[in-house]
């Protein structure tokens, strides 16, 4: 994008932001007292992803699983630890919604590359590294062409292509196909993103 795209761009994050904020506010602090309810304190789910440039930044979902251990200390999977609330919550990608103050301050998009684990940054090719040419999204052109459904490789390529290609109109009609997508359930899986194997690295460059 040239840089009056991108400043254009910040300005419509901007104003996404506050405009999601305001209009999922009441819901956002009635499901923030169903959690407190359900599963105790905290009510956010904080941590560390990298963003632009690879930079970390504090990423913030509400929280859909208990801390729950097994005898010798180590925490259950997270099929165990998920709670009924946290499995309607992924579902509907309404877990994802404190990211709008991310995107408030600027260390995400509302359309971007999703912010995957810090840990995952030294097991990229050179090319899927790319990804972080750009600010990390709420949802991207990966989440509309699949999401669960896809391989870690073709995810990373829609990423890929999604920096060479960027542009506002192209934001666009990601986000409404982002909430045609969520109106279908398309390619979300009954547990949410729990059963996405974790990225061990690729042989493609």
């Amino acid at each position: 994008m040239s840089d009056l795209n991108l400043v254009i761009k910040r300005i419509l994050d901007l104003a996404g932001a506050i405009l999601g904020l305001a209009g999922f506010g009441l819901p956002m602090v009635m499901m923030a007292g169903l959690i407190r309810l359900r599963m105790g304190s905290p009510v956010l789910y904080r941590v560390i992803r990298p963003g632009l440039h690879a930079h970390p930044f504090l990423l913030h979902k509400f929280r859909t699983m208990r801390d729950l251990v097994d005898a010798t200390g180590r925490s259950l999977s997270d099929k165990d630890r998920i709670t009924p609330l946290g499995r309607i919550l992924r579902k509907t990608s309404l877990d994802e919604l404190p990211q709008l103050i991310n995107v408030l301050k600027g260390d995400m998009s509302l359309v971007g590359p999703r912010p995957l684990k810090i840990e995952y940054l030294s097991l990229y090719t050179p090319q899927q590294a790319r990804r972080h040419e750009v600010k990390p999204g709420i949802t991207g052109l990966a989440q509309i062409k699949g999401r669960n459904s896809l391989s870690w490789d073709e995810r990373f390529a829609l990423d890929v292509w999604y920096v060479d290609h960027a542009n506002l109109a192209f934001d666009l009609r990601i986000l409404l196909q982002t909430v045609v997508n969520l109106l279908r359930r398309d390619s979300v899986s009954p547990d949410g993103d729990l059963d996405v194997p974790s990225f061990t690295g690729s042989l493609s460059d």
